[in-house]
């Protein structure tokens, strides 16, 4: 059995890789801090579930004081919209860096005479190599962060290298693509392009629908986390794709398709006229790495979702 406290635990990500520690057995801290992203509802269903192997902080991690004997730290809470990290950075800048020093600090700070200092699994992304026209970002490959959001993240990746070899911390930085799935926050592209429709209003796609991303379900992002746990390899990073990427106007094609049926014509229904300051053309990973390690994807993009679109038309969120 294994003692692990995630952060973001309320969240999409976050719920995801809960349910699939306590489904394992593993004995679960989970904390969050009841951002509006957060799935409140949560905590009741963690306890009532799986009862003494869940327990519950409400914090945010730039503010939490202590951390209890476990073996993971796996850190998912962030502020994770690009959009908003435009509009106004600050929030990014004490969840993404100083929650990430804080837990690194207390981390350093656990006593190693009992056990092991527990190792930090820490939630990175994509974004922090910038866009790539052609080929794929390896996780050797050179950061460089296009937006506010990007920047923060890539800043906590190098402050955790800088810890693990100043103060001998283990680590994981483990670097996802777009993730979808039940229960996301409609701010992301697939949950609010629903909405949208269901309000009869048009769907902005940014710079034409052109930029180009990769899509993993967030239950196959969950897999990978326990693939690389159960692995044992520490001071490693990862990275995970999936291994399917398509325009966002495909995808709202798709959307648009399983909500009014395929006489429907896409162009009806988004608005092309926006451009995003730090906009990304293309994200693309390699994931061999994670995938030597026995993982792959068992979902299917196109078979996922006309699921997730009669879901999200069944389940309206604010």
């Amino acid at each position: 059995m294994k003692l692990v406290v995630i952060t973001g635990c309320l969240g999409f990500i976050g719920s995801h890789v809960t349910k699939k520690c306590l489904d394992l057995g593993w004995k679960v801290l989970g904390i969050d801090n009841f951002t509006y992203a957060a799935n409140e509802d949560l905590v009741g269903y963690f306890f009532e579930k799986w009862g003494d192997n869940f327990d519950f902080i409400r914090s945010d991690i730039a503010d939490l004081k202590y951390l209890p004997d476990c073996d993971y730290v796996i850190n998912i809470a962030a502020e994770t919209h690009v959009g908003n990290s435009i509009i106004d950075s600050k929030d990014f800048l004490k969840s993404n860096i100083n929650g990430v020093q804080n837990l690194l600090d207390l981390i350093k700070a656990k006593p190693n005479n009992v056990d092991s200092r527990p190792i930090l699994f820490h939630f990175s992304t994509d974004e922090v190599y910038g866009d790539i026209v052609e080929g794929e970002h390896y996780e050797t490959d050179h950061l460089n962060p296009s937006n506010p959001y990007s920047a923060s993240k890539a800043a906590a990746d190098m402050l955790i290298t800088a810890w693990a070899r100043t103060y001998g911390i283990e680590y994981i930085i483990f670097r996802p693509t777009n993730n979808y799935g039940e229960y996301q926050y409609p701010e992301k592209l697939i949950p609010l392009s629903v909405k949208l429709l269901q309000r009869d209003k048009k769907i902005r796609l940014h710079d034409e629908g052109k930029p180009v991303r990769n899509w993993l379900h967030a239950e196959d992002t969950a897999n990978a986390v326990i693939s690389i746990i159960n692995n044992g390899k520490t001071n490693e990073i990862y990275n995970v794709a999936g291994g399917f990427e398509q325009e966002n106007r495909e995808t709202v094609k798709k959307i648009i398709e399983c909500f009014h049926g395929k006489e429907a014509n896409w162009l009806d229904y988004v608005d092309l006229g926006h451009k995003r300051e730090g906009q990304d053309v293309r994200y693309a990973l390699n994931d061999d790495k994670l995938r030597s390690l026995g993982w792959k994807p068992q979902k299917t993009f196109n078979e996922e979702i006309p699921k997730l679109v009669e879901f999200y038309k069944n389940n309206f969120r604010w």
